[in-house]
């Protein structure tokens, strides 16, 4: 599992949007502005949004071909910077959704229900940074 420096856990606790980068069935890239979570116990990263949504179906589109779906997500802020790549699955479990809306209500706003809702979790493998947040 992966653990973050101090340095990180504040840059990914402070409000930042990121970009949400997942693959299309054509291999191109798909990449998209989101907010999102970081849960230090379980290192995964939480991202919510519709069951309609592209990047939905991209990870969908991957699992159904018998693959793990990869994906990346990059949150900058001037020469701060992080990339965390891993596994990405929708869960559309009640309490995780639940959980992740109140972890987005503490890093940005409270979230309308929307029964369409689900949750992007990305069990992260890989993070990459700038070099003040990589020391």
């Amino acid at each position: 599992m992966v653990h973050l420096t101090p340095e990180q856990h504040v840059f990914v606790t402070e409000r930042h949007l990121a970009t949400l980068t997942t693959l299309r069935a054509d291999g191109t890239p798909h990449v998209v502005p989101v907010g999102f979570t970081w849960d230090p116990d379980e290192g995964v990263l939480r991202i919510t949004t519709r069951s309609t949504s592209a990047k939905v179906r991209n990870v969908e589109a991957a699992a159904s071909a018998g693959q793990p779906a990869r994906a990346a997500v990059c949150q900058v802020d001037g020469g701060r910077w992080l990339t965390f790549e891993g596994t990405i699955v929708v869960v559309r479990d009640r309490a995780e959704i639940d959980d992740a809306m109140r972890r987005y209500a503490v890093r940005y706003r409270h979230l309308e229900e929307d029964p369409r809702r689900v949750v992007l979790r990305l069990a992260v493998d890989r993070v990459l940074g700038s070099d003040y947040m990589t020391r």
